[in-house]
């Protein structure tokens, strides 16, 4: 098979096409004749040498897939051969076939197609284990999702608006903020021209949000805690602003707030087949309802990643990127 390569770590041109041995699906695992795949930040991080594949996974890019199952390892059930589906990875998705543990699988939502299905796993296991299942979000609350027009973003608007939440979001001018809009976001602060502690604290008189998704960490940390309300949640998945801060427990104290940190791909097997079960139960109806939609701004061939990096990192798409085998 083919698949996308870093043999020394550096810009997108780092990203190299190439002929590579086909992966062999081990206990528990089924192979999938890939698709597409999903375009993330970590993915960039990969490449610049910064975020390295956790122990036994593929070395090769890529945290989500959609393709078809061409191969069942020992010990499968419940899947078959030709199944379509889709799947969150601790790597691989940038290559034309990949093993995927089983308890990764979902099958398309009703109405996805098998390409934009590629758009769902990672943005909707982060979002629903980090805002649901991690930060309990209810109805009638408020959520502050940094960087709204992202993947991430997008999904989180979306679900958050589905359980019945008031939606904030912070998004680089105002195309991405009426984008936000048209998903149903409440509150659009721009954050190259407006404080967000300041527009949160108006629009919720002085309450604060309630939870906050945040993907820039050290940066934004006091700020967020500043913004949180009492027995507020903030949910950091990213470290874009840095990752040393420091932490006033005073204003932590003070809230009764939480702060918690947490990743998808480092994650035991089992944790993850938990968060699937999680999202197929609670988001795959969302999503076949028509209530939930995957948000992708461009599709781009999987021999071209360098240009598909390039354009994630030039920050001007709303929604996800993905990879066309």
């Amino acid at each position: 098979m083919h698949a996308i390569t870093i043999p020394e770590p550096g810009g997108p041109e780092a990203l190299v096409w190439a002929e590579v041995p086909d992966p062999v699906p081990g206990e528990g695992e089924v192979l999938v004749d890939v698709a597409a795949a999903g375009v993330n930040r970590a993915d960039v991080l990969q490449r610049q040498g910064h975020y390295p594949p956790p122990p036994g996974a593929s070395p090769y890019a890529g945290l989500e897939c959609s393709g078809r199952i061409s191969a069942l390892g020992p010990g499968v059930t419940g899947w078959a051969v030709g199944d379509e589906v889709c799947a969150l990875l601790a790597g691989g998705g940038y290559a034309e076939k990949v093993a995927v543990p089983s308890g990764q699988l979902l099958p398309l939502p009703e109405g996805v197609d098998l390409v934009t299905a590629a758009a769902l796993p990672e943005v909707t296991a982060t979002v629903w284990s980090n805002v649901f299942m991690i930060s309990h979000l209810r109805p009638g609350e408020t959520l502050l999702a940094h960087g709204g027009s992202s993947g991430i973003g997008t999904m989180a608007i979306q679900l958050a608006k589905a359980v019945g939440a008031r939606v904030a979001v912070t998004a680089g001018g105002p195309e991405k903020l009426a984008a936000c809009q048209e998903l149903g976001a409440d509150i659009l602060i721009d954050y190259r021209e407006q404080d967000f502690v300041e527009e949160i604290r108006r629009a919720t008189d002085g309450a604060g949000a309630d939870v906050i998704l945040d993907i820039l960490g050290a940066k934004y940390l006091a700020r967020n805690l500043e913004t949180l309300a009492v027995n507020g949640r903030l949910a950091i998945i990213g470290l874009q602003g840095g990752a040393k801060a420091e932490l006033n427990l005073a204003t932590l104290l003070s809230k009764s707030a939480a702060v918690t940190a947490t990743g998808l791909r480092g994650r035991s097997l089992g944790q993850k087949s938990a968060i699937i079960a999680a999202v197929r139960e609670h988001v795959w109806p969302l999503i076949g309802g028509g209530r939930v939609r995957p948000i992708v701004h461009s599709t781009v061939p999987m021999r071209e990643a360098p240009e598909a990096h390039r354009l994630l990192e030039s920050s001007t798409h709303v929604g996800k990127i993905l990879l066309t085998t």
